[in-house]
């Protein structure tokens, strides 16, 4: 189990960061879903959805899995029994 000063501030600003990437994600899906045609729109999300897999990829190498269910790794030991758990924070 972490805590918090064992984590470190490099784990909340990097999940801090994953958390707009994945706001502007949304907000874009929602204007996609009613200007389908808008290629500057959908360029915008294409770059900022590789954004947020290299990002991703990076604080699963550093702290561990951030999705369940296969969608994420686990390094042996298995990660999923050390807190906090990315919606936890």
């Amino acid at each position: 189990m972490h805590t918090h000063t064992q984590l470190g501030n490099d784990y909340y600003r990097q999940l801090e960061q994953l958390q707009m990437l994945d706001f502007v994600l949304v907000e874009l899906t929602l204007y996609l879903d009613t200007h389908p045609t808008d290629s500057a729109a959908l360029q915008q999300f294409n770059q900022t959805a590789q954004q947020r897999q290299q990002l991703a990829g990076v604080f699963e190498q550093q702290f561990g899995p951030l999705l369940q269910f296969g969608l994420s790794y686990s390094r042996d030991p298995w990660q999923w029994v050390q807190t906090p758990w990315p919606w936890q924070v």
